[in-house]
């Protein structure tokens, strides 16, 4: 019931619900929860603070428009309290996460995978709009957690999509807080190359996942290639 109450809460687009239900699920039982319950929370957490990036960068633009360079304190002021609602809501999803799903009795590399990866994903969100010293706490907490899923994910096939995504969010977030693109790339390539050396192998399911993960690697792989160090460009994760 509350699988499928979750289920109603996204298609009205009632994130907070539809953390609260999934929350209930994961405290109802002692093992991991299933792969559809896992793609839920997915789509269930990335929701949830969706609009507040959305808004942060939209308030952010409007701030740096010259014609509007009258407002532009007030645009700031803006744009702390769409910052902190974005750094609770992510604080709640790592919060959930690390207290709760890591708990589980019967992980397995995947599922230890999936889950410290959505850690680090949720402080380089956290990491957006931080500034000072919250901003290096939340870039280096990101890091650590990218790097105990790296690890936790050594043994795994490398064509699996949950190390492909963690490939590509961890490139990502070298390129983006750490404005390192070689490491960026290395990353990135590192997972085309163990992929493609193996694609033979992949079942059509594995293939299925795989393949949109490797050709968004590949995209980013490419801009940062051509990149002379001059502009900014939008690079994707999932």
């Amino acid at each position: 019931k509350k699988i499928f109450m979750a289920r109603v809460a996204d298609q009205s687009e009632r994130y907070e619900d539809m953390v609260d239900f999934l929350e209930e699920i994961i405290d109802d039982s002692s093992k991991d929860v299933s792969m559809d319950v896992k793609n839920l929370l997915s789509v269930g957490f990335k929701n949830l603070i969706s609009a507040s990036r959305s808004a942060y960068k939209t308030v952010q633009a409007i701030e740096q428009n010259k014609k509007y360079a009258e407002y532009s304190s007030n645009c700031a002021e803006y744009k702390e309290k769409i910052s902190t609602e974005l750094e609770k809501s992510c604080a709640r999803v790592i919060q959930i996460v690390k207290d709760k799903s890591l708990s589980k009795e019967d992980l397995n590399d995947e599922a230890k995978v999936f889950y410290l990866k959505m850690i680090g994903d949720y402080y380089r969100y956290t990491a957006e709009t931080a500034k000072g010293a919250k901003l290096e706490e939340v870039t280096e907490n990101a890091k650590t957690y990218y790097e105990q899923a790296t690890e936790a994910g050594k043994d795994l096939k490398p064509y699996n999509s949950n190390k492909l995504g963690l490939a590509l969010n961890f490139s990502v977030f070298h390129y983006e807080l750490k404005n390192d693109s070689s490491k960026a790339c290395e990353i990135a390539e590192q997972a085309l190359n163990g992929a493609r050396d193996q694609i033979d192998e992949m079942d059509n399911d594995e293939a299925r996942d795989a393949l949109s993960i490797i050709e968004l690697l590949k995209e980013n792989l490419d801009l940062w290639k051509e990149e002379e160090g001059g502009e900014d460009n939008v690079v994707e994760d999932i």
